[in-house]
């Protein structure tokens, strides 16, 4: 059977059979729950969708016959309740299967759901409740969630439909018992390809959360990461790493794979421990695997043990830059190089590394065919190739923008801001070198200003990384009164090593040696690990923010 992606776009490649061009083509009601869930399980119902596991050996496979079904079970479940188009929806189910007919379910019905972590606390989701106007949140009955949200019951009065998955809470209603008793047969229900699908609230490192708005064409953006990145594969089984409620989850858990024809593998536990998640790609015989570059760390440094995942064909990663030794030596280890990506939650894959193409290992790649990206000084003129720039995009000419958000929900002054000039502007940092490979070099905050030298962490971070002590570390600038500002690195060690003085002078010569001298960390702070965001981005602000020297 043909991939559905096909039905959606044209495609243009080199002679080496290269993507050079998509063209995305879509009907101006396109809905992903129609037109992918329903449509494959009409083709081939007994299709592969889903594969699940938890930590406690609990296992289910779902078709995509039993996808549709299920979702049109739960679209008129919340249809009975109340939940109308329009409707926000806040869902916080960590990587409970009940998410994957959920999401299409609530897309079918034109409700705009808003996947959120279940690490979330009562203030966090206060807040996205009044911010949003959510009168609706569905649940899981793990960690504590039913307290974090009944907490916030009273403060939030037009909050009156809790919905729990699996377990009974006291004044809720519980889905899962709730299902059965709906017909899985849905009339469509007509919507249009610009309205609004899909919210995240982006995990910032400052400030307040902002709420991005997708729109039903959004999925569609998302053919390039599935098929031209991660080369998932018809008929494969791709696991990301990704709490749904990240965007990373809308990026390789659900709409690029399932338009690609690939089924989702998907793990859910609490704690990563990377013996564990070995276990499963290696038991389950999961084909491509994207994950942070966290987790290829840990792989690295604490070891791949005696597992075969001789199974993975192709391996991806985004979230922040990933060091070259890392990439080095996953390589040497598996034969597999890495292929970066860059994007946000705004957007799709804005940079990647496409199927075929020579790469450059620690580059983010070349534009998406998708985006037209430019890099821009503070004045947003091109800064040209081989200097520092910020990664804009600028919207096509005479072809409609897939993959981009529509808004930021509620926020025109900071909507005007992000495109000024002319440009949608990400806040991140790379140069261009003269073959067209990005790389990166940090966020427009982060640069650090020393000397009359600019300097970006992730250099830093990158020699770091190469020394067998450093796990995992973190670079930001701390005030100076005649330098402006110095360098500190702060260290989180592998199990082998303890620190001390001795360590710290050892790791400042070393950086020392492999780059300028005026790049080393006069402070090193051992931590027993970073302050990240809910998404696993590390939190410069607050290694900035911890001034003792």
């Amino acid at each position: 059977m043909q991939a559905i992606y096909k039905n959606y776009c044209e495609e243009v490649f080199d002679e080496n059979g290269v993507l050079q061009d998509i063209t995305i083509k879509a009907p101006e009601n396109f809905n992903f729950g129609y037109d992918v869930v329903d449509a494959i399980a009409k083709q081939d119902p007994s299709k592969r969708a889903l594969v699940w596991c938890d930590i406690n050996g609990n296992e289910r496979t779902f078709t995509f016959g039993e996808i549709s079904k299920l979702s049109n079970r739960a679209a008129n479940f919340f249809i009975s309740i109340g939940v109308k188009r329009g409707d926000f929806v806040l869902l916080i189910l960590k990587r409970h299967y009940e998410y994957w007919y959920i999401l299409p379910a609530l897309h079918k019905i034109g409700a705009i759901a808003i996947p959120g972590t279940h690490m979330l606390t009562s203030d966090d989701i206060e807040y996205r409740v009044k911010m949003a106007g959510i009168n609706c949140i569905v649940f899981t009955t793990q960690n504590d969630i039913p307290k974090t949200i009944l907490d916030i019951r009273e403060k939030c009065p037009n909050l009156d439909k809790l919905i729990s998955v699996r377990d009974d809470v006291e004044g809720c209603v519980n889905f899962s018992k709730e299902l059965d008793n709906y017909s899985d047969e849905l009339e469509r229900i007509p919507n249009n390809i610009n309205d609004s699908m899909l919210a995240y609230f982006t995990s910032g490192t400052t400030g307040h959360p902002k709420l991005v708005e997708h729109a039903y064409s959004y999925p569609l953006g998302h053919i390039i990461t599935s098929k031209y990145w991660q080369n998932v594969e018809s008929d494969g089984l791709h696991l990301t790493v990704s709490d749904t409620g990240w965007a990373k989850a809308a990026w390789g858990k659900i709409y690029g794979q399932w338009l690609a024809g690939t089924a989702l593998m998907v793990y859910d536990f609490d704690k990563f421990v990377a013996d564990d998640l070995l276990n499963v790609i290696e038991k389950y015989q999961v084909t491509t695997f994207c994950a942070p570059p966290t987790i290829y760390r840990f792989f690295m440094k604490e070891g791949l043990g005696n597992h075969d995942i001789s199974c993975l064909h192709y391996v991806t990663t985004a979230g922040e830059a990933l060091n070259y030794e890392i990439i080095k030596q996953f390589k040497d280890k598996t034969g597999l190089q890495i292929m970066e990506g860059f994007g946000q939650t705004e957007t799709t894959a804005i940079l990647i590394n496409k199927v075929g193409s020579e790469i450059k290992p620690g580059s983010m790649g070349k534009p998406s065919p998708l985006y037209d990206v430019v890099l821009v000084d503070e004045n947003c003129e091109d800064v040209g190739n081989n200097a520092v720039g910020e990664i804009c995009i600028r919207l096509r000419k005479n072809k409609p923008q897939y993959g981009l958000f529509k808004r930021y929900y509620h926020d025109d002054v900071l909507n005007e801001y992000v495109w000024r000039g002319g440009v949608y502007h990400t806040g991140d940092t790379a140069t261009r070198d003269d073959n067209g490979y990005f790389w990166y070099v940090g966020r427009l905050d982060d640069i650090i200003k020393s000397s009359g030298y600019r300097i970006g962490p992730f250099e830093i971070e990158s020699v770091l990384m190469e020394h067998p002590a450093v796990l995992e570390c973190g670079i930001v600038g701390v005030p100076d009164e005649f330098r402006g500002q110095i360098i500190k690195a702060n260290v989180v060690l592998t199990s082998s090593y303890e620190k001390s003085d001795e360590l710290a002078k050892e790791l400042q010569e070393y950086v020392k040696k492999k780059t300028a001298p005026y790049k080393y960390p006069r402070i090193i702070e051992f931590m027993e690990e970073l302050p990240k965001t809910i998404s696993g981005k590390i939190r410069r602000n607050i290694l900035r923010e911890n001034k003792e020297q």
